[in-house]
């Protein structure tokens, strides 16, 4: 597999600073002013068909890029385009990609925002690895709006891609760091638009020739941008739905890890599955609190709740900011670039056509679904539970797997086949508030309140048994999209 790799770290002002004034690198072989002009049309066409086009400049030097990063990339040999320029005018004539996908001329195009950073860049030996790391300081800016820019990026340029994580955590023995997952085009593009406060997992774009192992990376790392775009929306405005999400991006790479089991049979795996699951569960005590917040409770009891609340909240931010918690996602990017799995399944496993890999595993996740679920009103609460556990898996997979099949029929198909696994999993999921809501209530010490009773769901159980029933069948009864 290809072992290019880059890290980008990304790290507050104060902790820049502390960085530079390490003297962990040494003095920098080259700092530089860059500034970078970001083009698009009015309607904004190239960000939305998923290309970016910027001016640099540094020196007397312009050079334009083109990057085409969307769903429309795979059209073309290479996602990226350069060229020097001797104005500050875009270039789109037959050189670049846009005369392909779009009737443009310069005049077409006009500025959106500006990056000005100072870049400081380190070449670096880590145990014989060569690795290119580059700090770069500075500011976003578009009209009146400014963000700021700090960022430390690492690039195996030759040798062994472990010594990049062992340079990753000597830099994260001086400073905290967290994985950086915006570029400075998206980051550019959202200070124009409305600040965005939570983020839902966004399609994973893979190729039917794409490798089985590869495959899992992509998937793995989709669900990491997915958790990491939503932590920083949770550190600073402490949003419910953006807490949810970086639930949802945990059970979701716990869900790919259990899918792709058949190659993954290093223990490394488990054991961050495991610490996946444990800080899937400190956000999920938070979120059983959001939800009961969300029912109207009386003035009194919601000062209860969100006091308990305020604890729990404490407990995500003590997690995440914690030894644990920064060494999982160390650890994590590590083993998916590094991990024992990229070589301990057979090589015909590894390297077959994922597109048979995911037809394999979309039929074993129905019939386990299947199986658990044929007759939910004769199981206990807890056989209800593995079934909605279940139906979960076989929603992510539908959703990991989408673009595999996405001809007509297949993507008809795929459309019905999520209605259905929506209208089961929220049926599911109201039986599972009916059993986890008296525990929530006893756990935070007011289950002998007086008005605790409005927080609880009343409702025929046995009706409801009966509609999740009816639910699980449209799911069984649904034409499969893979096939």
């Amino acid at each position: 597999m290809n072992t290019e790799i880059e890290l980008k770290l990304a790290l507050s002002a104060e902790d820049l600073a502390r960085f530079a004034a390490s003297g962990l690198l040494g003095e920098p072989a080259r700092v530089e002013e860059q500034r970078s002009v970001y083009f698009d049309t009015s309607a904004r066409d190239l960000h939305q068909a998923g290309f970016t086009l910027r001016i640099r400049t540094f020196g007397a030097a312009r050079i334009q890029t083109i990057k085409a990063t969307g769903p429309g990339a795979s059209i073309f040999a290479r996602p990226e385009w350069e060229q020097p320029l001797s104005a500050d005018e875009p270039v789109v004539d037959r050189t670049t990609p846009l005369a392909a996908v779009f009737d443009l001329t310069p005049d077409d195009l006009e500025p959106q925002f500006t990056v000005e950073v100072e870049r400081s860049t380190w070449e670096v030996d880590q145990d014989g690895t060569r690795i290119e790391v580059v700090l770069d300081r500075g500011m976003i800016t578009s009209g009146s709006r400014q963000t700021a820019v700090g960022e430390v990026e690492l690039e195996l340029k030759d040798g062994d891609p472990k010594a990049l994580f062992t340079l990753a955590r000597r830099i994260e023995a001086i400073v905290p760091i967290r994985f950086g997952v915006m570029s400075k085009a998206e980051r550019g593009f959202q200070l124009i638009d409305a600040e965005q406060i939570v983020f839902k997992a966004e399609p994973v774009e893979l190729d039917r020739e794409m490798y089985v192992t590869k495959s899992f990376r992509t998937i793995a790392l989709a669900c990491l941008r997915h958790y990491r775009l939503n932590e920083d929306v949770l550190r600073v405005r402490r949003n419910p739905e953006a807490l949810h999400q970086a639930r949802v991006s945990l059970r979701r790479l716990r869900s790919a890890i259990s899918l792709y089991r058949d190659i993954l049979g290093d223990a490394e795996s488990e054991r961050l599955k495991g610490e996946l699951k444990w800080l899937a569960g400190v956000l999920g005590r938070a979120r059983d609190v959001d939800v009961l917040l969300t029912r109207q409770p009386e003035p009194e009891l919601r000062e209860r709740l969100k006091s308990a609340r305020s604890a729990r909240y404490a407990d995500v931010f003590e997690a995440l900011d914690g030894a644990r918690g920064r060494a999982l996602l160390l650890d994590l990017h590590e083993w998916l670039h590094c991990g024992g799995y990229l070589s301990v399944a057979p090589a015909e496993l590894r390297e077959k056509p994922v597109v048979d890999f995911a037809e394999a595993v979309l039929d074993r996740a129905r019939r386990k679904l299947k199986k658990h679920g044929r007759a939910l009103a004769k199981v206990s609460d807890e056989q209800r539970h593995e079934a909605r556990k279940d139906a979960k898996k076989l929603r992510y997979a539908a959703e990991f797997f989408a673009t595999l099949f996405d001809d007509k029929r297949g993507a008809r198909r795929h459309g019905r086949f999520i209605d259905v696994m929506t209208g089961l999993q929220d049926r599911l999921g109201t039986l599972n508030d009916l059993v986890s809501g008296p525990q929530v209530l006893d756990e935070i010490g007011l289950e002998g309140h007086p008005d605790a009773e409005t927080l609880v769901l009343h409702t025929d159980k046995d009706k409801l048994i009966d509609h999740a029933q009816n639910a699980l069948d449209d799911v069984i009864d649904a034409k499969r999209f893979w096939r």
